[in-house]
């Protein structure tokens, strides 16, 4: 069972306490990118689609946008120059599906989305993820941008990897949303680590890692250092702490100092979880200061700094 570090009791509640979640539709999301992607994501809740579709129609904004280099069109590149693409999407019947190392399909959310509605299975990677993508009608093409191109041709002089702290304050996005009917689906989409060996696969498509949703208690996702992630199953084991009672800032936190624990090397190890229960509640944490996510209700719409473990 999860063991809470340093909480008291007022950081504890029951998400299933008799308070209704139903008029109450919230979305948050990782970084200042989750901005534009949260205000899809709402134009789609206020016409009438669903919790799984407000996720994936959010994030697509990211995914289509040249300019960011973290997710979708654009991503920077493998130490190889190949853009390739990671995602992941679950409702809140922990229906769900994924894609790994797909390449040439800017949009692996949607193509996750089918893996989900229209196979047996949750993940397909590589090569055969791009085969069902074409199949399902999604069209390749090139998505190395020149700008990226030019970084990393840069890149290839000295070829050294060095991850960078909250870089450009965005990487991989991260969507939660519970719908006016309190029902809750998540999302995660990302081109990975910069310049990685080809091949590499981070926590951002894998269910329990990267996302997690459970409708009867809440969701969460996760950004930074994907292997970090991977190593605690940090998505479901913050999913796994609300429903031990914590609040949703807490679980990110007890996570985020698990991780702190189990790493003996934490030089720019950034890694940020945020949480959404099923009546609302929200919050995140991370290891290192910097991180922050868009929030969106019918009141707000704005940016919130999270706590943090460590100064960098």
């Amino acid at each position: 069972m999860p063991t809470f570090v340093s909480a008291s009791a007022e950081d504890y509640f029951s998400p299933k306490n008799g308070v209704s979640a139903k008029g109450n539709p919230t979305i948050i999301s990782t970084w200042n990118h989750g901005l534009p992607a949260n205000a899809k994501a709402w134009q789609v809740l206020q016409a009438g689609g669903s919790a799984l579709d407000a996720a994936e129609q959010g994030v697509r904004v990211v995914e289509d946008d040249p300019e960011n280099q973290s997710v979708g069109l654009g991503g920077r590149p493998d130490r190889d120059g190949n853009v390739t693409l990671d995602a992941c999407i679950q409702n809140h019947l922990s229906q769900c599906g994924a894609v790994s190392f797909l390449q040439h399909i800017k949009n692996p959310i949607s193509v996750a989305r089918k893996v989900m509605e229209r196979t047996p299975h949750v993940m397909l990677s590589g090569e055969g993820a791009l085969q069902f993508a074409v199949a399902q009608g999604f069209q390749k093409e090139n998505l190395l941008t020149e700008k990226s191109k030019k970084e990393w041709e840069k890149w290839l002089i000295e070829s050294t990897y060095e991850p960078v702290i909250n870089i450009e304050n965005h990487d991989t996005i991260g969507m939660l949303v519970l719908d006016d009917e309190g029902v809750l689906a998540g999302s995660c989409t990302t081109s990975g680590m910069a310049y990685k060996l080809h091949g590499r696969v981070g926590d951002s498509p894998i269910i329990g890692a990267g996302l997690f949703v459970d409708g009867e208690v809440g969701a969460a996702c996760a950004t930074g250092m994907g292997e970090a992630v991977i190593r605690v199953a940090g998505s479901a084991m913050v999913v796994e702490l609300m429903r031990q009672g914590a609040k949703p800032e807490v679980a990110c936190r007890e996570v985020v100092e698990r991780i702190v624990r189990k790493h003996n090397d934490l030089t720019n190890l950034q890694v940020g979880f945020l949480a959404l229960d099923v009546i609302g509640n929200h919050g995140g944490y991370s290891v290192y200061a910097g991180f922050d996510y868009a929030l969106r209700t019918a009141q707000k719409e704005e940016l919130v700094k999270t706590k943090y473990k460590l100064e960098w």
